[in-house]
């Protein structure tokens, strides 16, 4: 059985951690509710990063659903996300999403970043 817990090892804790995946995202996957960058970062695992802005959704329940919701989605697929340092950035909108649509747009965001870091791995 995989451990799909989301303990320390799995999350992006400092802000050089966060500075690294801005800096130099090598994949970027984007709609118009949700940006997501991510780096190789020799790490055995992949790690988690969020920014959910106040300036984009408003009120803290919403907030803490699209997190909850992100978290769940990766835990999910982290056993395909290999050694990547991910940061997902909310946009505007995001919180007008319902959690199916939400789920499924996340869904088809993750198969897009493993396939951008298949096509890279492959050259």
């Amino acid at each position: 059985m995989t451990d799909t817990g989301f303990g320390r090892k799995l999350r992006l804790l400092t802000a050089s951690d966060y500075k690294a995946v801005f800096g130099k995202a090598d994949h970027k996957v984007s709609c118009s509710q949700l940006l997501i960058l991510a780096i190789n970062s020799g790490h055995e695992t992949p790690r988690l990063g969020l920014v959910i802005a106040k300036k984009h959704v408003r009120r803290a329940v919403q907030r803490n659903r699209i997190k909850r919701l992100i978290r769940e989605s990766f835990r999910q697929h982290q056993h395909l996300l290999g050694g990547l340092d991910i940061v997902i950035l909310a946009r505007a909108g995001v919180d007008g999403l319902d959690n199916a649509s939400f789920t499924a747009l996340l869904e088809k965001l993750w198969q897009d970043l493993i396939r951008r870091r298949n096509r890279q791995a492959a050259r």
